[in-house]
């Protein structure tokens, strides 16, 4: 036509058309049909999916504290656009969605060559400056092309995706930076792989795959197969991973003590709560690759979505932890002896099932009068203010576990009282090697609580009462639910 559609086109009173979400030139302009909205979307599925899987496989194995705290966060994020894309898609096509399907092989190269980079450098590298660029440009491709008005839901769910997507990326280029200043000789060999990723992104059509096809490179690191590293790892300020010197939760009930006191042995409790993005990582990574997707016969994707996000709640007490030690004044690493017996024993001892009860029974003893109630009344009781906040928002964190838990878990029993049974006799099943770590010198299991008492008294300008600088409790007799556990020794 010779005139545009909105030339004589006008709403009444002039008020804004069209609910806001276009104006009217856009609106009658072209756009993506419905098949090829699909097609990218399930491409964007596809590299959310991937991402996911690589935050949760690289996690455990990762030694600096910093980076699996982000790999914990970004895997959240990664769950919650797959989320965000699969129901889009569903809203769109009937089942079977073939959201299980890869796109393209070179794709899937592409994300294999990121899974299997042999260091931090590396997967940081692939992830933050070649896999989600290309996403956020991706998106934002789409973004131009499709039809504002007909394609609005799309464009909603993209206004929540994309900004988080920029998120990750800016705390990804910062970590990269940080870490190029140590990278001298291996710079160049970084630089030509980044290309070599490009490369395979162009032999795929891009993300999307509206790209024209380049050729493909020669595999870098996915000719091996990647192999997953349950055994968690730690950097240089956790120097005694195995020290189980210090009973945190029979300070914790004993009412002889101060609240006061007890915020800081919940500090250490928070902190300590790392290992179980630890543990979670390797049931979730595990159970995907395992099993695939439900469309091949696996767990439904909301088990995995919702696991993902109390694994990011975990991490999130871990750092509630940190704060808690920092805004006090205390250096924990020299302080406190955080330790990896728990999430080392369950990911070397169990099956993914079977950590998975012991994480349920856990949560469940965690709603008793002695659990997450019990911790705020601590920190209210206390008069520092942050520990109440923090205490507030664990326990509810923990009442959405136990539902989690009653979702996924519970119902593959006939009753609760026969899954508590099952998760109680699998936590019997790891095995504390105390003596044994004691006897090859791998830690003296030294009680570290003196030390940072005398620091919180410093702090306060007090001196130390001689009672609470005396408790020497250890987990040599009792696991931390003060259940009653068989020495190995």
């Amino acid at each position: 036509m010779d005139e545009p559609l909105t030339g004589n086109y006008r709403s009444l009173h002039n008020l804004p058309p069209l609910a806001g979400v276009a104006d009217f030139e856009g609106a009658a302009g072209p756009g993506l049909g419905v098949q090829a909205c699909v097609d990218r979307l399930k491409g964007f599925h596809y590299a959310a999916h991937r991402l996911w899987q690589t935050f949760l496989a690289r996690l455990t194995a990762e030694p600096i504290y910093e980076l699996k705290m982000g790999f914990s966060h970004h895997a959240y994020l990664a769950a919650e656009h797959v989320s965000l894309l699969r129901d889009r898609v569903a809203e769109m096509r009937h089942p079977p969605l073939g959201l299980n399907k890869i796109p393209h092989t070179n794709l899937e190269v592409f994300f294999d060559e990121i899974l299997n980079a042999p260091d931090a450098k590396s997967l940081l590298a692939g992830i933050y400056r070649v896999a989600l660029p290309a996403m956020r440009d991706g998106l934002q491709e789409y973004q131009r092309e499709t039809n504002p008005l007909t394609d609005a839901p799309s464009l909603r769910i993209f206004r929540t995706i994309l900004p988080e997507v920029e998120e990750m990326l800016n705390w990804g280029e910062r970590v990269c930076v940080a870490l190029d200043e140590t990278a001298g000789e291996e710079s160049d060999e970084l630089d030509a792989w980044q290309e070599e990723l490009r490369a395979w992104l162009a032999a795929a059509g891009g993300l999307a795959g509206t790209s024209e096809e380049g050729p493909a490179p020669v595999p870098r690191y996915s000719a091996t197969k990647f192999r997953y590293e349950s055994t968690p790892q730690r950097d240089e300020r956790f120097p005694d991973p195995y020290n189980m010197g210090v009973h945190a939760e029979e300070f914790l009930y004993d009412e002889s003590l101060e609240s006061r006191d007890k915020v800081f042995m919940m500090f250490y409790k928070r902190l300590r709560e790392i290992d179980v993005p630890e543990m979670m990582a390797s049931i979730l990574y595990l159970m995907v690759n395992a099993t695939g997707d439900e469309e091949a016969g696996g767990r439904p994707w909301g088990f995995y979505r919702d696991m993902t996000r109390q694994l990011w709640d975990e991490a999130r007490h871990a750092m509630m932890g940190e704060v808690g030690f920092a805004r006090s004044g205390i250096d924990w690493p020299s302080k406190v002896m955080v330790n990896f017996t728990w999430s080392k024993g369950l990911n070397e001892q169990l099956t993914p099932k079977e950590r998975h009860a012991v994480l349920w029974y856990i949560e469940q003893g965690l709603m008793s009068k002695t659990g997450k109630r019990y911790e705020w009344e601590v920190g209210s009781e206390s008069g520092d203010e942050y520990s109440k906040l923090i205490q507030d928002f664990d326990w509810a964190d923990e009442v959405l576990h136990a539902r989690i838990g009653r979702d996924w878990y519970v119902k593959d029993f006939e009753t609760v009282a026969a899954a508590a049974e099952y998760g109680s006799a699998c936590w019997d099943k790891v095995v504390s090697d105390w003596e044994l770590w004691k006897k090859d010198g791998l830690t003296e299991h030294r009680n570290w609580w003196p030390d940072l008492y005398r620091e919180i008294c410093a702090q306060r300008g007090e001196e130390p009462d001689p009672k609470v600088l005396a408790y020497d409790r250890s987990y040599a007799e009792t696991r931390a639910d003060l259940q009653r556990i068989a020495s190995s020794g």
